[in-house]
């Protein structure tokens, strides 16, 4: 097992770590989680040996392997489908080997090497490096390509397929889905999830981590709490943490009422959309959430438009894309206030060429596209955060866009954003992507924009801030158009989809779960897959129930423990309902009605944890599948 006993670290002199203890087991699966700048990429290091602690140790089993994704890329001439197989170390120096056997003409170590590449499975590596390859998004033609040809992030995936390819004990991961659109990300849950060996991860999508997470590490302050349970479960745990802390108590009440009245007027108004009612779920389940969030760094709002038209945008028949390249085609839509809408789509297949024309960046090829009077546009992309002044700060940006407003009121503005003393004074320049984000999105907030345009806003930003901006726009008037692989944050905040494929732009009946199992029944009828004969679909069948047997286990605990509530609570319910019980006196009777206060909150909260384990098993699982063989 990992042993992290009495480590202090100190980073520019600063203790990031005093007395750390930490003890992970094998096989766990664990999320590390906590704010930016709480020392999770020091402590990756310090598992590593990149990093030696002040005083204490570090003990890792002397045999485990260990991989871990690299984030640093340099031009290579390597084929991405030979990156890929280099991951294995050891199954590459045997190649070599033999390579030099033959060379020598020596027999004897030939035929001892050919037998070290079978049990090293050589023979299938390159269909497993493609299976991969395939899995992270990249098309067949892409494995003959040489590395340096991939843009930054495509060589970040590659280094992932690296990482997957390596035999460890030990899979180090951090934030490995940061350039993953969401059908890669299903298919590296599914991957993570089938892993025998210890899991220790970095990662800022909540679904994800769900998905993949058997326990929960937390940072805080020099400090680290191991939690059992995936990151919902940790959430809950410490916002009845949070709650008993009579610091954070008032805030946390006040925090859950402000969901809960969102919850309540959006209950009144929800249709029996499958969609609709897919995003109520997601909102009692932040019902449930919010308290654990009520020490929160981030307070702030998107404000409504002062003025909006009636049509934000309408689209008539138009062809987007580029003079030399259409992209996408379009019918007639248009784009209404409070409308909440999520653009789905594989990767490349012209999500962010719809943005940009929404927009405005871009004008149609064919077609109209119109807007109203008062439809001032806010748009968020990944292009902007590198528009920014590298030598201005937060409040010299904010400056320029409202010169005439008091420097007070854009301090506390930009302090609700994460900016606050010092913050707000640091040049661009060293601000992590993360910080750059918020900055973006706060300089967007402050137009107060008729229709908010967000593609991919939650790349680089910490768990902490997504909630934050999740919760900020449930509370917004305008419209809403959101590209985006968290799924979390679409099921909060969409009520209707769109869909980009086979360059055509349609709406999206169905909700975000079925869109997930689409994707899964697609990546297992992959190429390969098709021909399978009996006996594979048999394994492939009991690996899916070996892979699932933990949230099978767990809902049966659950079930068992509904059960026994409820039985209890119906006893007290009928001794409550015996006029005999009233003769006991105000004491007991008081006694009586807490517990049942008490029990009906215990039966909520494991009806709606069952409810959450219940959805994860159905997205893992997809839909049943049928038992001919034909």
């Amino acid at each position: 097992m990992i042993v992290v006993d009495d480590v202090t670290l100190k980073r520019g002199g600063e203790a990031l770590f005093e007395h750390l203890d930490l003890t992970i087991h094998p096989g766990q699966r664990v999320g590390m989680v906590g704010r930016n700048g709480v020392g999770k990429s020091s402590l990756f290091a310090l598992l590593r040996g990149r990093l030696q602690a002040e005083l204490g140790e570090v003990r890792i089993p002397p045999r485990w392997r260990i991989a871990h994704l690299a984030q640093e890329t340099h031009p290579s001439e390597r084929r991405a489908l030979d990156w890929a197989i280099d991951g294995d170390g050891a199954l590459r120096r045997v190649e070599t080997a033999i390579r030099a056997a033959e060379a020598s003409g020596d027999n004897a170590a030939l035929a001892t090497l050919h037998s070290e590449f079978d049990d090293l499975h050589g023979y299938s590596a390159a269909a497993r490096a493609a299976a991969i390859l395939d899995g992270l998004g990249f098309a067949a033609t892409d494995h003959d390509r040489a590395y340096r040809e991939f843009s930054g992030g495509w060589r970040i995936r590659l280094n992932l397929a690296q990482t997957l390819m390596t035999p460890a004990e030990l899979l180090l991961l951090d934030e490995p889905t940061n350039h993953l659109d969401l059908d890669a990300m299903l298919w590296l849950e599914t991957h993570l999830s089938r892993f025998e060996g210890t899991l220790v991860m970095i990662a800022h999508d909540r679904e994800f981590l769900d998905a993949v997470t058997t326990h929960t590490v937390h940072l805080e302050t020099g400090r680290a709490t191991l939690y059992r349970g995936n990151y919902s479960a940790f959430e809950r745990q410490r916002g009845e943490q949070l709650t008993r802390e009579s610091a954070l108590a008032r805030r946390a009440a006040q925090k859950a009422e402000h969901i809960n009245r969102f919850v309540e007027r959006f209950r009144a108004k929800a249709s029996k959309a499958r969609q609709v009612q897919s995003r109520l779920k997601a909102l009692e389940k932040l019902q449930l959430a919010e308290p654990g969030h009520a020490d929160s760094p981030y307070q702030f709002t998107f404000p409504n438009p002062r003025q909006i038209s009636r049509t934000l945008v309408q689209v008539e028949d138009a062809l987007l894309g580029y003079p030399d390249r259409p992209v996408v085609s379009c019918g007639a839509f248009r784009i209404t206030p409070g409308a909440r809408i999520g653009v789905l789509g594989s990767n490349g297949a012209g999500k962010t060429t719809l943005m940009r024309t929404l927009a405005g960046d871009l004008a149609p090829l064919q077609g109209e596209v119109l807007r109203g009077q008062h439809s001032t546009v806010g748009y968020f992309a990944q292009h902007q955060l590198d528009l920014l002044d590298p030598a201005a700060h937060a409040l010299t940006h904010l400056r320029q866009r409202a010169p005439a407003a008091l420097e007070q009121r854009q301090r506390d503005y930009l302090g609700g954003w994460g900016f606050a003393g010092e913050m707000a004074l640091r040049a661009t320049r060293t601000l992590s992507g993360g910080e750059k984000a918020r900055l973006v999105l706060a300089l967007i907030a402050w137009q107060e924009p008729a229709l908010l345009l967000l593609d991919e806003p939650t790349n680089h930003l910490d768990i902490e801030m997504r909630h934050a901006l999740t919760v900020a726009l449930q509370a917004y008037e305008g419209a809403l158009v959101i590209v985006s692989h968290d799924r979390d944050l679409l099921s909060r905040c969409v009520d209707e989809f769109w869909i980009v494929q086979n360059a055509a732009l349609a709406e999206f009946g169905d909700d975000l779960n079925q869109y997930a199992q689409r994707i899964r029944q697609r990546q297992t009828a992959a190429p390969g897959n098709a021909e399978s004969s009996r006996r594979d679909r048999r394994r492939d069948a009991a690996e899916l129930r070996r892979a699932s047997q933990p949230l099978r286990n767990a809902l049966k605990k659950l079930e068992r423990g509904i059960d026994s509530l409820t039985e209890q609570l119906r006893e007290l319910e009928q001794t409550l309902a015996n006029p005999g019980t009233y003769d006991r006196g105000g004491a007991d009777i008081q006694a009586l009605l807490a517990r049942r206060g008490t029990m009906a909150a215990q039966l909520q909260a494991a009806e709606a944890d069952w409810l959450t384990q219940q959805e994860q098993l159905d997205v893992f699982e997809g839909p049943p599948q049928s038992s001919s063989e034909d």
